[in-house]
């Protein structure tokens, strides 16, 4: 889920601040994981922060967005039997972020519900490259030579050293306010995902909006190239 136009939403509302737009997006990405849940899905993961964002945004905008983010992986690793993983770089983020999200992991480690990943610090062109330097380190450390690491160079081995290693690629990619792009997200992971893009903005998510996006991938075929 890339949950967009919480700005836009706030300017629209004449609110103070853009803070005001990402908490209310934030309240309606807990609504939103609960719809998953309580459909039976596996895995979900929130777009929160780009590696964009940490050079792109004003810095107060940008500190109180940080603040909203640790308050929101707070409290979904107190919310049912969920999951809770980081899925980005620390590299830019504050200690005590870096932190709340370790605390979050740590305290939810072994749940067995919803799996959901907050994607913050996150670029997908740096995810891959991480990737790659992590198997090339690993293989290095096996004492491996050039040659033989081209030999196993794999898409699979690849994306087993994702930040979303392991996992289930996206069967859905929804993203609200209108705005047709994937803005670094998911980039390897999403190669055979479906796209649905809603008008409204984060906040204005209805649970209708999600019913419709899952009926439309429902019918759907999925070819894989076939």
């Amino acid at each position: 889920m890339i949950l967009d136009g919480n700005r836009r939403w706030a300017r629209q509302r004449l609110l103070e601040t853009a803070a005001h737009g990402h908490r209310a997006g934030a309240a309606k990405f807990l609504e939103f994981l609960t719809w998953c849940d309580d459909l039976g899905f596996s895995v979900a993961t929130l777009y929160l922060l780009s590696t964009d964002n940490l050079s792109g945004r004003d810095e107060d905008e940008l500190g109180d967005l940080l603040e909203i983010i640790g308050e929101l992986a707070e409290v979904l690793s107190h919310f049912r039997d969920w999951r809770v993983q980081h899925v980005g770089s620390d590299d830019g983020l504050p200690t005590e972020l870096v932190a709340t999200l370790k605390a979050a992991e740590e305290r939810t480690k072994n749940n067995t519900g919803l799996h959901v990943n907050l994607a913050v610090g996150y670029g997908g062109r740096r995810e891959i490259a991480d990737a790659m330097r992590s198997i090339v380190k690993t293989h290095e450390v096996e004492g491996g030579t050039l040659d033989a690491l081209a030999e196993i160079l794999t898409p699979e081995l690849i994306g087993d050293h994702l930040y979303t290693g392991g996992q289930p690629d996206p069967d859905l990619v929804i993203r609200t306010s209108g705005e047709q792009r994937l803005s670094d997200f998911m980039l390897w992971q999403s190669a055979h995902s479906e796209f649905y893009f809603v008008e409204a903005l984060g906040p204005d998510l209805r649970q209708v909006d999600f019913l419709r996006a899952l009926r439309d991938y429902s019918r759907r075929q999925r070819r894989y190239g076939s």
